[in-house]
């Protein structure tokens, strides 16, 4: 059975109508296969950038190349720099398409990038998370970004889930080492009680399945598989990922007593996960869903692995008949545009199930 053939119908024919000129050209280049120079995805990007959301986003850019006001441009959320990059990543905007793309990658990359390689809100090297790591590292990619900055921060991001070559955040005399919020190896965050965020996770092994197969480093093969692993072993389906092991005695706290590759961290008592793991939505900023997940991991390879076989029936469980999905979580007036009502079949939710399981079959 192909991918296509597990869709209650098929949809494409929607997603191609001319009324949506973004989705329709996404849906040309991912589902379609038009081959890069054909004539026609060729006019579809260039709608895309002219008449879409594209260009809505883009018409409130600052000449300098930021939205709202200078600097790293993660507040406010979510009309600044950082939300504009994550907004036009997802929506197909090119760098090659149009300068003004070209020149927001430059000013994110002078502006919110440390000198080891970290994203930041603020600028500092203590300032980066791995939500904004991954988000800032999945739009640039997307984008068409080829600065070499751009290798560093993929380096520093692989560096911090294998702990490799980083001092624990108490070690303060060391060069490099974790910090308050990035605070350990397997995407431990500060600002989730110092556990393993699963949402980061997802948004750092994603930018990894965007890197092609020959550019990534032994490193970054290493980050991947344990990346991985730390998804897997838990059923994406349920999002009831793990938690790092306590704090050493005296209060000090340790991640060398577990080993990263295994995941085997105790399960915090009573926690659930946070509901937006089951509603699937557009734009993707902050929070994850279990669409994502599937998603960065069937594009690392993993969409065989059975372990992941759940999350994807349950993707496909939330189409129509018609073969749609619809709009479960928005960010209706926090955002430059509208992308629909919710609890309808929505084009761009459509269009990223039908990219998963395409990556999965």
């Amino acid at each position: 059975m192909t991918w296509l053939e597990q869709v209650n119908d098929n949809p494409i024919a929607w997603l191609l109508e001319p009324e949506s000129p973004g989705v329709r050209y996404l849906a040309l280049r991912d589902l379609a296969g038009l081959p890069r120079g054909d004539p026609e995805l060729a006019a579809a990007q260039k709608l895309a950038h002219t008449q879409g959301p594209i260009a809505t986003v883009l018409a409130a850019m600052q000449p300098a190349g930021y939205w709202v006001k200078p600097g790293p441009g993660y507040s406010p959320k979510y009309r600044s720099t950082v939300w504009a990059m994550i907004l036009l990543g997802q929506l197909g905007a090119s760098a090659r398409a149009d300068e003004r793309v070209a020149r927001a990658c430059g000013y994110v990359l002078n502006h919110a990038l440390a000198a080891d390689g970290q994203f930041t809100h603020n600028g500092a090297p203590g300032g980066t998370y791995d939500c904004l790591q991954g988000n800032l590292s999945n739009a640039l990619l997307d984008l068409g970004c080829s600065d070499p900055r751009l290798e560093k921060a993929m380096e520093w991001a692989a560096r911090t889930v294998t702990g490799e070559g980083l001092a624990a955040p108490d070690d303060r005399q060391a060069a490099v080492r974790y910090t308050a919020y990035k605070c350990g190896p397997l995407f431990r965050c500060g600002a989730n009680d110092r556990l393993p965020c699963a949402w980061g996770a997802v948004k750092i092994m994603l930018a990894f399945a965007k890197r092609p197969k020959e550019r990534r480093t032994p490193l970054i093969q290493r980050a991947i598989e344990q990346g991985a692993e730390f998804l897997l072993n838990t059923d994406p389906a349920t999002a009831a990922y793990p938690t790092p092991p306590p704090r050493a005695p005296g209060g000090v706290f340790s991640f060398r007593n577990t080993d990263p590759a295994t995941a085997a961290y105790p399960t915090r008592p009573r926690s659930k996960p946070n509901a937006g793991w089951w509603k699937f939505g557009f734009p993707v900023f902050g929070m994850t869903d279990v669409l994502q997940n599937a998603e960065a991991l069937a594009r690392l390879g993993y969409g065989h692995d059975p372990r992941l076989a759940n999350a994807l029936r349950l993707v496909l469980d939330k189409q129509d008949e018609g073969g749609r999905w619809p709009l479960e979580y928005d960010y209706e007036g926090r955002t430059w545009l509208s992308f629909g009502p919710t609890r309808q079949p929505n084009k761009w939710v459509t269009l990223r199930a039908l990219n998963v399981l395409k990556a999965a079959g």
